[in-house]
């Protein structure tokens, strides 16, 4: 009995502190940002360099992947939707599932790949390279030069790769919905112009700019807590996807099942 408590007791403290590093993590960053409002707290140097990485490089997969997903879905919905008729309603489910979930997901998906993962490796390497300790030496705040330029970045980025994203999607599942159903264009775009309205676009954005903030803390707290080691960096950045696509799904599941208690 006494076997099983001390097990017991050990697995608590373990989970304890296992909890304890992320709260501490997420407390730094939120007293680092008062710095954002101060005449230096920011330099625009890091900032380009960090939405270059997040926006510009991952445009063109995003515009890809989003095409490609457009493109599916909607040869896979024009093989049911034939069978009984309702061609037209192509453009509703094509329409509002990029929107409000594919155009968003996809684009967090290559974020987390091309931008969590860099945070990860660049931060743990700083943290091998002891510049990290060199920060804190100083008396300066290491989550307000390595964290909030990244946050800011991505929360810039974000919203605008899912807008591209979006209407990547959409243009392939009318492509589909012209040339491979016969819809009309000008019947296609009225239809959508019926069913999508400002607030299903806006719910995706929304969408995006969370996960932009879940991807740059994931990847930034798995960096910070990288062992001091070439094989720890790598480590911390493959949690850093892991992570990150963990906390994006979670995300999305909740903010979908939030959003339909108002039937969007």
């Amino acid at each position: 009995m006494k076997s099983i408590s001390t097990i017991f007791v050990v697995k608590f403290r373990a989970l304890s502190n296992a909890a304890e590093e992320p709260l501490e993590f997420l407390g730094a960053v939120v007293c680092a940002m008062p710095s954002l409002f101060k005449k230096r707290g920011l330099r625009m140097r890091d900032l380009t360099y960090y939405f270059d990485i997040c926006g510009v490089k991952s445009l063109f997969v995003v515009l890809l992947i989003s095409l490609l997903m457009g493109l599916v879905l909607g040869f896979q919905s024009a093989i049911q939707l034939q069978k009984m008729g309702t061609d037209i309603f192509i453009v509703d489910l094509v329409a509002l599932a990029v929107l409000k979930e594919l155009g968003p997901l996809m684009t967090a998906m290559i974020a987390t790949g091309r931008a969590g993962s860099a945070f990860a490796a660049e931060i743990g390497t700083m943290k091998v390279n002891e510049e990290i300790s060199a920060l804190k030496t100083l008396g300066l705040r290491p989550e307000a030069f390595l964290v909030l330029p990244k946050l800011v970045a991505m929360l810039a980025a974000m919203p605008l790769l899912t807008v591209f994203g979006d209407a990547a999607g959409v243009a392939g599942g009318m492509a589909v919905g012209v040339f491979h159903m016969g819809i009309p264009s000008s019947a296609y775009w009225e239809r959508m112009l019926t069913v999508v309205d400002f607030v299903s676009v806006l719910l995706g954005l929304v969408k995006g700019m969370v996960f932009g903030i879940l991807i740059t803390l994931a990847g930034c707290y798995c960096g910070f807590s990288a062992s001091g080691d070439a094989q720890g960096v790598g480590r911390g950045t493959t949690k850093a996807v892991v992570l990150s696509i963990f906390l994006v799904v979670v995300a999305d599941a909740i903010l979908t099942v939030f959003y339909s208690f108002f039937g969007y």
